[in-house]
Protein backbone atom coordinates (compact mmCIF):
# COMPACT_ATOMS: atom_id res chain seq x y z
CA UNK A 1 0.00 0.00 0.00
CA UNK A 2 0.86 3.86 -0.54
CA UNK A 3 2.11 6.31 1.74
CA UNK A 4 -0.72 8.23 2.73
CA UNK A 5 -0.99 11.90 1.34
CA UNK A 6 0.51 14.63 3.35
CA UNK A 7 -1.99 16.26 5.34
CA UNK A 8 -3.92 19.78 4.77
CA UNK A 9 -1.64 22.56 4.84
CA UNK A 10 -2.95 25.18 7.71
CA UNK A 11 -1.16 27.40 10.74
CA UNK A 12 1.41 30.29 10.76
CA UNK A 13 2.74 31.75 8.03
CA UNK A 14 6.54 31.90 7.57
CA UNK A 15 8.24 34.55 5.49
CA UNK A 16 11.88 33.89 6.86
CA UNK A 17 13.41 33.41 3.31
CA UNK A 18 12.94 34.15 0.14
CA UNK A 19 14.44 32.21 -3.23
CA UNK A 20 17.89 33.58 -4.82
CA UNK A 21 20.88 34.38 -3.08
CA UNK A 22 20.42 34.29 1.08
CA UNK A 23 21.45 32.17 3.38
CA UNK A 24 20.06 28.87 3.15
CA UNK A 25 16.91 27.93 5.10
CA UNK A 26 16.47 25.16 7.51
CA UNK A 27 15.69 22.04 5.95
CA UNK A 28 12.01 21.00 6.76
CA UNK A 29 10.42 17.59 5.95
CA UNK A 30 8.51 18.13 2.41
CA UNK A 31 5.22 18.00 4.05
CA UNK A 32 5.74 21.46 5.83
CA UNK A 33 5.59 23.42 2.17
CA UNK A 34 3.01 24.20 0.42
CA UNK A 35 4.04 27.43 -1.94
CA UNK A 36 1.26 29.57 -3.26
CA UNK A 37 1.50 30.67 -6.44
CA UNK A 38 -0.38 33.78 -6.11
CA UNK A 39 3.18 34.73 -2.94
CA UNK A 40 6.25 34.24 -2.53
CA UNK A 41 5.94 32.66 1.18
CA UNK A 42 5.09 29.15 2.15
CA UNK A 43 3.01 27.64 5.20
CA UNK A 44 3.85 25.26 7.85
CA UNK A 45 1.48 22.41 9.33
CA UNK A 46 1.94 20.70 12.34
CA UNK A 47 2.40 17.05 12.68
CA UNK A 48 -1.03 15.82 12.57
CA UNK A 49 -2.05 13.24 15.78
CA UNK A 50 -2.85 9.46 14.62
CA UNK A 51 -6.12 8.66 14.62
CA UNK A 52 -7.96 7.52 17.51
CA UNK A 53 -10.03 3.97 17.47
CA UNK A 54 -13.67 5.10 17.86
CA UNK A 55 -15.58 2.76 20.30
CA UNK A 56 -19.08 1.52 18.84
CA UNK A 57 -21.66 3.62 18.97
CA UNK A 58 -25.65 3.36 18.43
CA UNK A 59 -24.93 4.37 15.14
CA UNK A 60 -22.76 1.51 14.08
CA UNK A 61 -24.70 -1.07 16.33
CA UNK A 62 -28.03 -0.14 16.11
CA UNK A 63 -29.48 -4.00 16.41
CA UNK A 64 -27.36 -5.26 19.26
CA UNK A 65 -28.33 -1.88 21.49
CA UNK A 66 -31.95 -2.29 20.48
CA UNK A 67 -31.90 -6.33 21.66
CA UNK A 68 -30.06 -5.43 24.54
CA UNK A 69 -32.76 -3.08 25.66
CA UNK A 70 -35.98 -4.85 24.53
CA UNK A 71 -34.84 -7.76 26.97
CA UNK A 72 -33.58 -6.12 29.84
CA UNK A 73 -36.63 -3.65 29.59
CA UNK A 74 -39.02 -6.66 29.52
CA UNK A 75 -36.92 -7.85 32.30
CA UNK A 76 -37.46 -4.51 34.59
CA UNK A 77 -41.02 -4.54 33.85
CA UNK A 78 -41.52 -8.41 34.95
CA UNK A 79 -39.54 -7.10 38.35
CA UNK A 80 -41.70 -3.86 38.86
CA UNK A 81 -44.85 -6.00 37.91
CA UNK A 82 -44.02 -8.30 41.27
CA UNK A 83 -42.41 -10.93 39.50
CA UNK A 84 -39.16 -12.53 41.37
CA UNK A 85 -36.10 -10.85 40.29
CA UNK A 86 -34.11 -14.43 41.04
CA UNK A 87 -36.67 -17.41 40.60
CA UNK A 88 -39.77 -16.61 38.93
CA UNK A 89 -42.55 -19.47 38.90
CA UNK A 90 -43.91 -20.39 35.90
CA UNK A 91 -47.17 -18.90 36.42
CA UNK A 92 -45.39 -15.42 36.25
CA UNK A 93 -43.50 -16.34 33.34
CA UNK A 94 -45.86 -17.53 31.19
CA UNK A 95 -48.05 -14.42 32.08
CA UNK A 96 -45.34 -12.29 30.43
CA UNK A 97 -45.05 -14.40 27.26
CA UNK A 98 -43.15 -17.76 28.16
CA UNK A 99 -43.55 -20.50 25.46
CA UNK A 100 -44.71 -23.73 26.67
CA UNK A 101 -46.11 -27.20 24.40
CA UNK A 102 -49.92 -26.89 25.94
CA UNK A 103 -50.55 -23.18 25.36
CA UNK A 104 -49.15 -23.10 21.72
CA UNK A 105 -50.68 -26.45 20.10
CA UNK A 106 -53.43 -26.68 22.13
CA UNK A 107 -55.03 -22.92 22.87
CA UNK A 108 -53.50 -21.71 19.52
CA UNK A 109 -51.06 -18.98 22.08
CA UNK A 110 -48.14 -18.95 18.77
CA UNK A 111 -47.09 -15.54 19.92
CA UNK A 112 -44.80 -17.35 22.58
CA UNK A 113 -42.61 -18.29 20.28
CA UNK A 114 -41.43 -14.95 19.54
CA UNK A 115 -42.31 -13.56 23.21
CA UNK A 116 -40.48 -16.10 24.90
CA UNK A 117 -37.26 -14.89 23.17
CA UNK A 118 -37.32 -11.58 25.12
CA UNK A 119 -38.33 -13.22 29.02
CA UNK A 120 -35.84 -14.34 31.19
CA UNK A 121 -36.21 -16.71 34.59
CA UNK A 122 -34.33 -14.19 36.91
CA UNK A 123 -31.61 -11.63 36.75
CA UNK A 124 -28.56 -14.36 36.15
CA UNK A 125 -29.77 -15.97 33.31
CA UNK A 126 -30.13 -12.11 31.69
CA UNK A 127 -27.34 -11.40 32.47
CA UNK A 128 -25.31 -13.99 31.49
CA UNK A 129 -27.63 -14.29 28.27
CA UNK A 130 -26.99 -10.03 27.29
CA UNK A 131 -23.50 -10.92 27.93
CA UNK A 132 -23.16 -13.12 25.06
CA UNK A 133 -25.65 -11.57 23.07
CA UNK A 134 -23.48 -7.95 23.26
CA UNK A 135 -20.11 -10.00 22.12
CA UNK A 136 -21.69 -11.77 19.52
CA UNK A 137 -24.01 -9.60 18.04
CA UNK A 138 -21.48 -6.53 17.92
CA UNK A 139 -19.60 -9.11 15.88
CA UNK A 140 -22.55 -9.86 13.74
CA UNK A 141 -23.87 -6.38 12.79
CA UNK A 142 -20.49 -5.16 10.58
CA UNK A 143 -21.30 -7.98 8.66
CA UNK A 144 -24.89 -8.71 8.56
CA UNK A 145 -26.26 -5.22 8.80
CA UNK A 146 -28.75 -4.05 11.48
CA UNK A 147 -31.76 -5.06 9.48
CA UNK A 148 -29.75 -8.80 9.02
CA UNK A 149 -28.69 -9.16 13.20
CA UNK A 150 -32.85 -8.50 13.95
CA UNK A 151 -33.02 -10.92 11.11
CA UNK A 152 -31.40 -13.98 12.61
CA UNK A 153 -32.07 -12.89 16.20
CA UNK A 154 -36.14 -12.96 15.57
CA UNK A 155 -36.17 -16.04 13.29
CA UNK A 156 -33.56 -18.54 14.35
CA UNK A 157 -34.81 -17.37 18.07
CA UNK A 158 -38.55 -18.60 16.58
CA UNK A 159 -36.37 -21.89 15.35
CA UNK A 160 -35.31 -22.89 18.71
CA UNK A 161 -38.69 -22.47 20.51
CA UNK A 162 -40.71 -24.38 17.63
CA UNK A 163 -38.09 -27.17 18.11
CA UNK A 164 -38.36 -26.73 21.65
CA UNK A 165 -42.15 -26.95 21.59
CA UNK A 166 -42.00 -30.45 19.37
CA UNK A 167 -39.73 -32.10 22.00
CA UNK A 168 -41.66 -31.07 24.69
CA UNK A 169 -45.20 -31.78 23.42
CA UNK A 170 -43.27 -35.64 22.96
CA UNK A 171 -42.00 -36.29 25.69
CA UNK A 172 -44.90 -34.83 28.39
CA UNK A 173 -48.01 -34.84 26.36
CA UNK A 174 -50.89 -36.50 28.55
CA UNK A 175 -52.77 -39.57 26.50
CA UNK A 176 -55.72 -38.87 27.91
CA UNK A 177 -57.39 -35.45 26.94
CA UNK A 178 -56.77 -32.27 29.34
CA UNK A 179 -59.47 -32.53 32.37
CA UNK A 180 -62.08 -29.44 31.73
CA UNK A 181 -61.18 -26.40 33.66
CA UNK A 182 -57.41 -27.53 33.88
CA UNK A 183 -54.92 -25.16 31.80
CA UNK A 184 -52.81 -27.22 28.80
CA UNK A 185 -49.89 -25.60 29.73
CA UNK A 186 -49.50 -26.77 33.62
CA UNK A 187 -48.92 -30.01 31.91
CA UNK A 188 -45.14 -28.78 30.36
CA UNK A 189 -42.62 -26.51 31.35
CA UNK A 190 -42.73 -22.99 30.50
CA UNK A 191 -39.38 -22.10 28.32
CA UNK A 192 -37.81 -19.00 28.62
CA UNK A 193 -34.54 -16.94 27.48
CA UNK A 194 -32.78 -15.35 24.51
CA UNK A 195 -30.09 -18.16 24.36
CA UNK A 196 -31.46 -20.12 21.27
CA UNK A 197 -31.58 -16.73 19.13
CA UNK A 198 -28.27 -16.44 20.19
CA UNK A 199 -26.96 -19.98 19.17
CA UNK A 200 -28.76 -18.65 15.97
CA UNK A 201 -25.87 -15.63 15.63
CA UNK A 202 -23.13 -18.40 16.62
CA UNK A 203 -23.98 -20.58 13.88
CA UNK A 204 -24.39 -16.96 11.11
CA UNK A 205 -20.99 -16.21 12.27
CA UNK A 206 -19.53 -20.18 12.06
CA UNK A 207 -20.40 -19.55 8.03
CA UNK A 208 -19.89 -15.87 7.85
CA UNK A 209 -16.59 -16.27 9.24
CA UNK A 210 -15.28 -18.68 6.96
CA UNK A 211 -15.61 -15.77 3.70
CA UNK A 212 -12.39 -14.98 1.50
CA UNK A 213 -13.89 -11.56 1.28
CA UNK A 214 -13.46 -9.67 4.18
CA UNK A 215 -10.25 -8.18 4.79
CA UNK A 216 -9.07 -9.56 7.82
CA UNK A 217 -5.27 -11.57 8.21
CA UNK A 218 -6.66 -14.91 7.62
CA UNK A 219 -4.84 -16.68 10.82
CA UNK A 220 -6.70 -13.39 12.41
CA UNK A 221 -10.40 -14.81 11.25
CA UNK A 222 -9.28 -18.20 11.67
CA UNK A 223 -8.75 -17.49 15.57
CA UNK A 224 -12.43 -15.31 15.73
CA UNK A 225 -14.06 -17.78 14.03
CA UNK A 226 -12.61 -20.96 16.39
CA UNK A 227 -13.72 -18.86 19.30
CA UNK A 228 -16.94 -18.76 18.01
CA UNK A 229 -17.43 -22.45 17.36
CA UNK A 230 -15.70 -23.29 21.06
CA UNK A 231 -18.23 -20.88 22.81
CA UNK A 232 -21.85 -23.15 20.94
CA UNK A 233 -19.51 -26.32 21.43
CA UNK A 234 -19.11 -25.74 25.25
CA UNK A 235 -22.07 -24.30 26.50
CA UNK A 236 -23.49 -27.44 24.40
CA UNK A 237 -21.77 -29.31 26.59
CA UNK A 238 -22.56 -27.75 29.81
CA UNK A 239 -26.47 -27.45 28.83
CA UNK A 240 -26.52 -30.99 28.39
CA UNK A 241 -24.62 -31.88 31.67
CA UNK A 242 -26.61 -29.60 33.86
CA UNK A 243 -29.74 -31.50 32.27
CA UNK A 244 -28.45 -34.83 32.92
CA UNK A 245 -27.99 -34.03 36.62
CA UNK A 246 -31.01 -31.77 36.95
CA UNK A 247 -32.76 -34.26 39.31
CA UNK A 248 -30.07 -33.17 41.48
CA UNK A 249 -30.01 -29.49 40.71
CA UNK A 250 -33.40 -28.46 39.91
CA UNK A 251 -32.11 -26.68 36.97
CA UNK A 252 -33.27 -27.34 33.21
CA UNK A 253 -31.75 -26.17 30.20
CA UNK A 254 -33.78 -25.67 27.29
CA UNK A 255 -30.89 -27.44 24.42
CA UNK A 256 -33.34 -28.40 22.01
CA UNK A 257 -34.22 -24.19 21.68
CA UNK A 258 -29.72 -24.11 21.37
CA UNK A 259 -29.76 -26.95 19.32
CA UNK A 260 -32.73 -25.66 16.87
CA UNK A 261 -31.11 -21.72 17.17
CA UNK A 262 -27.78 -23.10 16.21
CA UNK A 263 -28.54 -25.09 13.23
CA UNK A 264 -30.72 -22.81 11.85
CA UNK A 265 -28.27 -19.91 11.88
CA UNK A 266 -25.71 -22.04 10.18
CA UNK A 267 -28.77 -22.35 7.49
CA UNK A 268 -29.18 -19.02 7.06
CA UNK A 269 -26.08 -17.83 6.28
CA UNK A 270 -25.56 -20.10 3.38
CA UNK A 271 -27.42 -18.10 0.86
CA UNK A 272 -25.50 -15.24 2.50
CA UNK A 273 -21.83 -13.32 1.91
CA UNK A 274 -20.58 -10.98 4.70
CA UNK A 275 -21.97 -6.86 4.06
CA UNK A 276 -18.24 -6.00 4.35
CA UNK A 277 -16.10 -6.82 1.12
CA UNK A 278 -19.42 -7.41 -0.48
CA UNK A 279 -21.61 -5.18 -3.72
CA UNK A 280 -24.44 -3.78 -1.74
CA UNK A 281 -27.11 -5.09 -4.31
CA UNK A 282 -25.28 -8.82 -4.19
CA UNK A 283 -24.99 -8.52 -0.26
CA UNK A 284 -29.10 -7.40 -0.06
CA UNK A 285 -30.44 -9.96 -2.67
CA UNK A 286 -28.71 -12.75 -0.42
CA UNK A 287 -29.77 -11.62 2.59
CA UNK A 288 -33.44 -11.69 1.09
CA UNK A 289 -33.06 -14.96 -0.17
CA UNK A 290 -31.89 -16.37 3.76
CA UNK A 291 -34.87 -14.32 5.14
CA UNK A 292 -37.45 -16.19 2.71
CA UNK A 293 -35.68 -19.69 3.22
CA UNK A 294 -36.16 -18.89 7.22
CA UNK A 295 -39.59 -17.61 7.09
CA UNK A 296 -40.43 -20.58 4.22
CA UNK A 297 -39.01 -23.10 7.07
CA UNK A 298 -40.64 -21.90 9.81
CA UNK A 299 -44.17 -21.83 8.29
CA UNK A 300 -43.94 -25.65 7.19
CA UNK A 301 -42.75 -26.45 10.23
CA UNK A 302 -45.59 -24.57 12.43
CA UNK A 303 -48.07 -26.43 10.19
CA UNK A 304 -46.58 -29.63 10.92
CA UNK A 305 -46.21 -28.56 14.80
CA UNK A 306 -49.90 -27.57 14.46
CA UNK A 307 -51.39 -30.98 13.51
CA UNK A 308 -50.35 -32.73 16.38
CA UNK A 309 -52.25 -30.59 18.96
CA UNK A 310 -55.60 -31.61 16.90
Amino acid sequence: MGSNPPPPFHGRDYRGWEPGPGPTPEILPPEAYAPRPQNDYVEYAPPQPPPTRRRPTWSSARATYTLLGINIAVYVFMVLGGVSPITPNSPSLMLWGANNAGAVLVDGQWWRIVTAMFVHGGILHLGLNMWCLWNLAMLAEPLMGTFGVFAVYILTGAAGNLLSTFFNWIGNAPSSPFPPGVPAWMAFPAGVGASGAIFGIAGALIVLLKSTRLPVPPEELKKIRKSVIYFAAINLVIGFSINFGSSRTGVAIDNWAHLGGCASGLLFAVPMVPRIGSPRDTFDMKLRVAVGMMVGVLVLFGFFLAQLGR
